[in-house]
């Protein structure tokens, strides 16, 4: 990250929380627009946290491990907690989901009511859940794209922020138009996040906002 993307994300009120599971390629694009990331957390030891940690970013692994690891076992309310606890440390204000493999419950958007955000490979409503870029090529659909949305409890609901549409290529396969749609998802994403938090900095006066000043 350069210096004047540290400015810039030093100079905003609005602190950002990105959870992230993966190689961190959504959390590069994020940190490369200069937004003011406080805090990354990571359910899982991953790629993700070593991006932040270049960064200079602060970093915590609330490792699913400890919750039931991946069987039945899970405690998903508990883990949710769990998280929503560690951003809450961090005075984070808004929550990005940047690639992250959990599915979270009612404790996160009690704590952070429609201030996550999350990105979707698909044009919603079309094809939500785990396999949208599959099933837009089994439904012969000739364009899908990428949707920003304020994440709800339900999977792949809430206000739709932004969509840009992805041409379905002949030939293509899951792989290369996923690819396509997330080179696309690099420059939407940080930019919706953008306006996202300036538009909530935009509506506080004297400082930075506070859960009850930024609830719709």
């Amino acid at each position: 990250m350069d210096s004047g993307s540290t400015r810039d994300a030093a100079s905003s009120p609005v602190r950002i929380g990105v959870l992230a599971s993966g190689g961190g390629t959504i959390l590069e694009a994020i940190l490369a627009d200069g937004l003011p990331v406080r805090l990354v957390a990571a359910d899982r030891p991953c790629r993700a946290l070593e991006v932040a940690g270049a960064a200079a970013v602060p970093t915590i692994l609330v490792d699913r491990a400890d919750h039931g690891g991946f069987g039945d076992g899970f405690d998903r309310v508990g883990y949710t907690r769990a998280l929503a606890d560690a951003l809450g440390a961090a005075d984070v204000e808004v929550v990005v989901m940047a690639g992250f493999g959990t599915v979270l419950e009612q404790p996160i958007h009690d704590a952070y009511p429609d201030r996550i955000l999350n990105t979707h490979p698909a044009l919603l409503p079309d094809f939500p859940g785990w396999h949208a870029v599959h099933d837009a090529l089994a439904a012969g659909v000739p364009e899908t794209g990428t949707t920003v949305h304020v994440a709800h409890l339900e999977m792949d609901t809430g206000p739709i922020l932004a969509q840009a549409r992805v041409a379905i290529l002949p030939g293509d396969t899951e792989a290369s138009l996923h690819e396509r749609i997330k080179a696309v998802e690099r420059t939407l994403y940080p930019a919706t996040i953008r306006a996202f938090i300036d538009d909530l900095a935009s509506r506080v006066v004297g400082g930075a906002p506070s859960p009850e000043e930024v609830t719709e």
